[in-house]
């Protein structure tokens, strides 16, 4: 039996996936990660380094990426509800500019596999979430770059209930727009 459902999703080379759990009168086991099934399925990175936030309601992060040294990510949601958000920042992708959101929580289950090249970005739909990403690549500060997060050309979807007050970083308020960016991935 699988332990991993992957789906692929309209932007190139970004998954979906969906552990399988295993539950009794006990609670739950899965797996989260397993390199043999990820690279028999297509996704065949090395991960150095996990992360993990936690953020309140109204909350956005993003939409970040590093120039010189991209991150392939695989994310997901441990406590609460987020809708996560990649977008496709190579120049030679079908998909460039473009963009794709999915709902990951701990009630789901689910994971969203970002390949480096892309820009990333998440929303707090719950009243707060921890959320927890594997990172191919290590951080590094001083290779920051950004989209802002409401930038009309890629037109993202936050679904953001009305009335509700987004919550940003002074670093991400200062995100140019995607017409104004001096960097892509090739």
């Amino acid at each position: 039996m699988a332990k991993f459902t992957f789906e692929k999703t309209p932007l190139c080379d970004a998954y979906v996936i969906t552990p399988t759990i295993f539950g009794d009168s006990r609670g739950y086991f899965s797996e989260t990660y397993n390199k043999q099934e990820f690279h028999d399925n297509g996704i065949t990175v090395d991960f150095v380094q996990d992360n993990e936030s936690r953020s309140c309601r109204g909350v956005l992060r993003g939409l970040h990426f590093q120039k010189k040294n991209p991150q392939g990510k695989l994310v997901r949601c441990t406590e609460g509800e987020v809708y996560d958000v990649a977008v496709d920042m190579r120049k030679s992708s079908a998909t460039f500019g473009k963009w794709y959101g999915v709902t990951l929580s701990a009630e789901n289950k689910k994971m969203f596999y970002i390949p480096e090249g892309f820009a990333h970005g998440f929303f707090v739909k719950s009243e707060s979430a921890t959320f927890s990403y594997k990172c191919t690549r290590l951080y590094c500060p001083d290779d920051e770059g950004g989209i802002a997060w409401d930038d009309k050309t890629v037109g993202v979807d936050w679904q953001i209930p009305e009335g509700t007050k987004v919550i940003l970083s002074d670093k991400d308020r200062l995100l140019p727009t995607f017409d104004r960016l001096d960097f892509f991935f090739d």
